[in-house]
This record gives C-alpha cells, sequence and structure tokens, in this order.
C-alpha cells in the first residue's frame, strides 16, 4: 500500500499542472460561451446540446490526458503499429456509406458507426504527430540523406492525400503544418528548404490551374475582391461577411454576453466562427485575450520540448504545437477574412466533442514528455524504456 502510495505521490509531483489547468480553463471559457449562445437564441441550430457537448468532451479529455500524461511517450511510441492503422482504417471508413457529411461542410468528415459518430481525422492528426517523431527521432543525423528524406515526405504524403481526398482541405493544410514544422525541428538542410521554396511557385499555379475546385479558387479570390465580395453577400462570401460584421459589431469592450438586441447572425457560429461571436459579445479586449490565451497554449508546447530529454519528446512537442498554432492561425484568420474559409475549429473553444477529446491527447503527450523529463519509477512505465 505505502508502494501505491508513493506511485500517486510522485505522479502528482510530475504532472504538468500547468498545461492541464491551461487546457481545463479555454474549455470552462468553451463551456460558458456556447451556453450563452443557448441562452441568447442567436442561431436556431445553437441549442443546449452543444455546451453539453463540450463539457462531457473536456471532461473525458482531462482524464485522457491525465492517463496520457502517465505512460511513458517512449513505450506510446513503440506501439504505433496499434494505433497507426487503426486511426488510418477509421479515416479509409469514410469512402463507404458510413461516413457522413454535415450541411454546408463540403466533405464527408463523419463516421457513423450507430452508436456513436465522430471525426476519424482528428484522432489521425495524434497518430501521425507519434509516427512522424518516432521516424525522425529514428533517423536521427542521416536526415538528410537522400533516400530517408523520401521516405519522410512518403510518411507525409499518405495522410495528406487521403484527407484532401475525403475533401477536408482545413485538415489537409493541418497536415501540412504539422510536417513542415517537425521536418524543420528536425534539422532539415536548407539545400531542402532552398529547393522547397523555389519550386513553391510552380506548384501553386499547377495546383491553382488543375487541381482545384471552382468553388476553392473562388473562396481564395474573394479575399481581395471587392467587386465580387459585392456580387457573392448572399452567396459564397456572406458567410465571412457576416462574420466580419459581427466580430467589428462588438468594438472595444462588445455587446455583452446577455440580452443585447444587436447581435449578428452567422451560420456555424458555435464552430468555425466563434472567434467572431466572442468579438461580437466581448469586443476586442474578449478577441485579444482569447488570441492570448491560445499563444499561452502553443508557447508551454515549445517550453516542454525544450525541457525534453530526447529528440523524441522534443519533436511530440513540436508536433502537438503545430497543430495548436495552425488550428488557431486559420481559424482567427478565417473570422478576420485574410484566410478563405475552410472549416477549422479553434482550439478547445469551438463547439465538437471529437475535436476537444483529440486535442486534450495532444496535450496528454507534451505533459507525458514533462512528466518523464527524468529518469524516475511512475505507475504506468517502466525504466527499461529510457
Amino acid at each position: 500500500m505505502k508502494k501505491v502510495f508513493r506511485y500517486i505521490s510522485d505522479y502528482i509531483k510530475n504532472l504538468d499542472k500547468a498545461m492541464l489547468a491551461l487546457c481545463a480553463i479555454t474549455s470552462v471559457f468553451s463551456v460558458f460561451l456556447l451556453y450563452t449562445m443557448n441562452v441568447n437564441g442567436i442561431s436556431g441550430q445553437v441549442s443546449g446540446r452543444q455546451w453539453r457537448i463540450n463539457l462531457i468532451a473536456a471532461v473525458i479529455g482531462i482524464a485522457a490526458a491525465m492517463i496520457i500524461s502517465a505512460v511513458d511517450y517512449k513505450f506510446i511510441s513503440k506501439i504505433w503499429f496499434i494505433y497507426a492503422p487503426v486511426t488510418l482504417i477509421l479515416v479509409l471508413l469514410l469512402f463507404t456509406p458510413l461516413g457522413r457529411g454535415v450541411e454546408g461542410a463540403d466533405d464527408i468528415g463523419w463516421l457513423n458507426l450507430g452508436f456513436i459518430q465522430f471525426q476519424p481525422s482528428e484522432l489521425l492528426k495524434i497518430a501521425f504527430i507519434m509516427t512522424f517523431a518516432t521516424h525522425l527521432s529514428k533517423v536521427g543525423g542521416r536526415l538528410n540523406e537522400p533516400l530517408n528524406m523520401l521516405l519522410l515526405c512518403i510518411h507525409g504524403a499518405v495522410p495528406i492525400f487521403i484527407i484532401m481526398k475525403q475533401g477536408d482541405d482545413g485538415s489537409a493544410l493541418v497536415f501540412i503544418s504539422v510536417f513542415v514544422i517537425m521536418l524543420f525541428a528536425a534539422g532539415i538542410s536548407w539545400k531542402y528548404i532552398i529547393t522547397a521554396l523555389i519550386a513553391v511557385p510552380a506548384v501553386v499555379w499547377y495546383a491553382w490551374n488543375y487541381m482545384m475546385q471552382p468553388y476553392q479558387i473562388k473562396r481564395i479570390q474573394i479575399l481581395w475582391d471587392t467587386e465580387m465580395q459585392q456580387e457573392e453577400i448572399l452567396g459564397i462570401y456572406m458567410q465571412q461577411y457576416l462574420g466580419k460584421k459581427a466580430l467589428g459589431s462588438g468594438g472595444v469592450t462588445g455587446l455583452g454576453l446577455f440580452g443585447s438586441d444587436n447581435y449578428t447572425y452567422v451560420p456555424e457560429l458555435d464552430t468555425d466562427f466563434i472567434y467572431s461571436y466572442i468579438g461580437m459579445t466581448l469586443g476586442f479586449i474578449g478577441c485579444l485575450l482569447t488570441a492570448v490565451m491560445m499563444a499561452v497554449l502553443c508557447l508551454k508546447c515549445l517550453s516542454v520540448a525544450s525541457a525534453a530529454k530526447d529528440t523524441l519528446g522534443r519533436l511530440i512537442c513540436v508536433g502537438v504545437f503545430a497543430v495548436f498554432f495552425s488550428h488557431s492561425l486559420i481559424n482567427i484568420g478565417m473570422d478576420l477574412g485574410v484566410l478563405p474559409v475552410i472549416g477549422i475549429p479553434l482550439p478547445f473553444i469551438s463547439a465538437g466533442g471529437t475535436s476537444v477529446i483529440s486535442l486534450y491527447a495532444a496535450a496528454g503527450l507534451v505533459m507525458s514528455v514533462w512528466s518523464h523529463r527524468r529518469k524516475a519509477e511512475h505507475m504506468f512505465y517502466s525504466e527499461k524504456y529510457d
């Protein structure tokens, strides 16, 4: 019994309480925002179900993060052959009758197993961080050898290609961000970086002319074409127009979270455009504090990366940072009207159970790196993984 108490005491002592608290505070903010949407009846699509789902997902996510933090990340790396194929198969099932879309979305991103419906691409992000970090750490100093670089590019291309075929442009962009940032952190040679930069114009030209759909091109063109914006106020630009209008309507301090008669209706206000709701109700101050909250989460990941005792732990933290950073940047950029609308949630804040749980799992990986930055004996791992 004394040994059990010692294990528990050691676990609590090494737990990254700051990371867990940051995520939990963000979730409390999310549940409160979604609750006020329901109370105010801003949109017919925002019901009491959303805030309850996020609350339950946060509770499950916190439990998952604490369990993952207790397991040595090197052990999680070693069992990649279990979770990587499972998550990949779940994503491939989207191409079967089990795949579902939601109204207003361009992709088939939800998997309906009858008893549960979720987004497997969110789980694939976590699996990709672990498998790619494992691959990079095993390659080590031979990273820039042509064959190793080719295999790493294939490793990154597989999930990116599948997600693009699924039609989820936003998640594909997140995977690309994770791939690039982790490669850079691993020490990719400047000769590859310069070569890639030289190739970018040709790749963009080819994608623009032969790969992108007309609606995708239009979503990008409309960002700078003011005449097209006026023509499409009731069309493809309507959601972003209303999002910008709602964002700016709050001024410095906002219209308040309860009881205003000047709320602006925005489609998907609880998911893609929740930052617009923050601006509308809490104003510039609320938007600034939210952006700071996201920045602190990202910096925390980098802080743990710098404290990691090995390359694997450092790259896992960098991968999680890439997910948090790209999600935040894209979501806020959409709402500000400087990036096209591609359906990316704001981490821990937007409505969505799968997203919240997967982000907590990602945070759990960072917490595991922190907890195991020094050799010690824990309840859920052994020193043989050191």
